[in-house]
């Protein structure tokens, strides 16, 4: 197996990815599955293809990602931000049309933490006259 030319990390809510760029045409494996079996949903599969497509680099690269933690949208969520930084960190000429698609920039929500007293982080339980 050929020597990765980039190795980045993305991560959105609890999910981290760690995403490889090799020189091919264009394969994407995500945990040693194709992407299709990995992420079923199209609008998945849409969302992590999406920095390839700004930059026109679909068929160029193959693509190995490992990802761990969190659910299916935060993974994909991940994997798309660390495809954007490979692509960023081997042509810097691709970090403006990246950066206007809003593609580089980490989406920092998280889970608000659970408060003593609450059920969840802000649902009280039901009150009650008498």
């Amino acid at each position: 197996m050929p020597v990765p030319l980039t190795q980045t990390t993305g991560r959105r809510k609890q999910a981290v990815a760690r995403v490889r760029f090799r020189p091919g045409q264009g394969a994407i494996t995500v945990n040693r599955q194709p992407i299709e079996a990995y992420f079923t949903s199209a609008t998945h599969r849409m969302l992590v293809t999406e920095p390839l497509r700004v930059t026109s680099t679909v068929e160029s690269y193959d693509i190995d990602a490992t990802i761990d933690g969190g659910g299916i949208s935060g993974q994909a969520g991940a994997m798309r931000l660390g495809i954007a930084r490979s692509l960023c960190e081997m042509d810097p000429e691709h970090r403006a049309a990246l950066k206007r698609s809003g593609l580089l920039t980490r989406d920092a929500r998280e889970k608000e933490s659970k408060k003593y007293g609450l059920k969840k982080a802000r649902k009280a339980p039901q009150y009650s006259k008498r």
